[in-house]
């Protein structure tokens, strides 16, 4: 057995840091050390949720870590190879064939969070961007930065962002977008008029939001696609049937779903070769110890200049 500590999120709300007991692992299994596990979006909303809410996320799912024990028949992996997979636990047991090798880098623990590289390599695949098409992206959070950063270099005539922060506006440009909005500036009205009539072929719309959708409709052109990669976390979302009907638009939902698992190695050699860099887009990193302070800043927004924040753990 192995001594470890996990987050365990709390029904109505928050979160402790708890001690648990790891078993050795088991045929077919590795032992992992971790050494930095991203916070999700969905951390963030359980951790407002609570524990009882049934759309709750577990503890963690974008996990780093050095394997530390080998379990009965497991073959290619050795001790003290990076690999990707686990949540929060700073010990956990995984099954070695959900497990990944990260390759040999001097690259931080806290920039090799894999999971939602892998998410966005699915979402850009299902935009099925052609090269010369253009293209509006809604929302430069993290998820929109990474995605970003592997449409910069795939073709795309026009690659317009749009966001209500400047400062995140700000590094979109830097990551490759062509043009860039505040959608809440006075004279948006005008810009959207003018985009609209660009007959923009692709809005890849990543913030979850209900005015996020509202915006993809009007801006897309007849015949265009919308791509809904950001999760409406709720039980409904509204959309203009007229106007999709009208327009004749292609919606597709991004969610990686069965195939969860499948865009793990594309999103490795990505960053393994400097396509997507999450350097600057990791903005803070917190001990686990300090995980329940943390967020109890972050889910409220008070935390300055919030992108990505990563937990570490002592090596």
């Amino acid at each position: 057995m192995s001594d470890a500590r996990n987050v365990k999120y709390l029904p109505g709300g928050g979160a402790d840091i708890t001690d648990i007991e790891v078993a050795e692992p088991g045929p077919g299994e590795i032992q992992v050390s971790k050494a930095a596990c991203g916070i999700c979006s969905w951390d963030l909303q359980t951790f407002r949720w609570g524990s009882d809410h049934r759309s709750a996320a577990p503890p963690g799912h974008e996990g780093v870590g050095y394997v530390t024990k080998v379990g009965e028949g497991v073959q290619g992996y050795e001790v003290g190879e990076r690999v990707v997979g686990g949540g929060f636990a700073s010990v956990g047991n995984m099954r070695a064939r959900s497990a990944y090798k990260i390759p040999p880098s001097n690259m931080a623990d806290e920039h090799w969070v894999v999971e939602p590289v892998s998410c966005c390599v699915t979402g850009v695949d299902r935009c099925e961007l052609k090269v010369g098409e253009r293209m509006i992206m809604i929302g430069t959070g993290f998820m929109g930065l990474i995605s970003l950063q592997i449409l910069r270099g795939m073709g795309a005539d026009q690659l317009i962002c749009l966001d209500v922060d400047d400062k995140r506006l700000e590094m979109a440009r830097e990551l490759g977008a062509t043009e860039t909005y505040n959608t809440t500036a006075d004279g948006f009205d005008e810009v959207k008029r003018d985009l609209v009539s660009r007959r923009i072929d692709i809005v890849y719309d990543t913030t979850g939001a209900q005015g996020g959708l509202d915006i993809a409709t009007e801006l897309v052109r007849p015949g265009g696609r919308i791509n809904v990669f950001g999760w409406l976390k709720g039980d409904t979302a509204t959309f203009n049937p007229t106007a999709w009907h009208g327009k004749g638009i292609t919606v597709v939902n991004s969610g990686p779903a069965a195939q969860i698992r499948d865009p793990f190695p594309a999103a490795i050699r990505l960053m393994h070769n400097g396509v997507v860099d999450l350097k600057p887009l990791v903005t803070h990193t917190v001990p686990l110890e300090d995980f329940p302070q943390f967020m109890s800043k972050a889910t409220v927004g008070e935390v300055d200049g919030f992108i990505k924040g990563v937990v570490t753990y002592p090596q």
